[in-house]
């Protein structure tokens, strides 16, 4: 999944940057699928359907409900560096909780 605060047309073109041949994201959720409060946009990983306790959201903000930061793990902004690494370093953490 791909949840993002950006509009619709924005996620569009980070899904054709992310993932051009649509093999590996199967969903993007995007501003109209946030929830509005006091003119910010926040992410609701409820939203997504599935159980929290399986759920974790990698992102450069904490735009959560705070009864959610459990689930977050901070990365660095993404600048568009073809040589960022970051995600690549996160896999054995992922793999950790993958098998958890």
């Amino acid at each position: 999944f791909i949840y993002t605060t950006a509009k619709q047309d924005y996620a569009k073109k980070l899904l054709e940057v992310l993932d051009p041949k649509k093999k590996l994201i199967r969903c993007c959720l995007s501003q109209s699928d946030c929830v509005c409060s006091q003119g910010c946009y926040w992410k609701d990983l409820t939203r997504l359907g599935r159980d929290l306790a399986k759920t974790v959201a990698l992102d450069h903000t904490m735009q959560g409900f705070a009864a959610q930061a459990a689930n977050w793990i901070p990365v660095p902004r993404w600048s568009g560096d073809p040589q960022d690494e970051e995600l690549l370093r996160l896999i054995p953490v992922l793999a950790q909780l993958g098998q958890a």
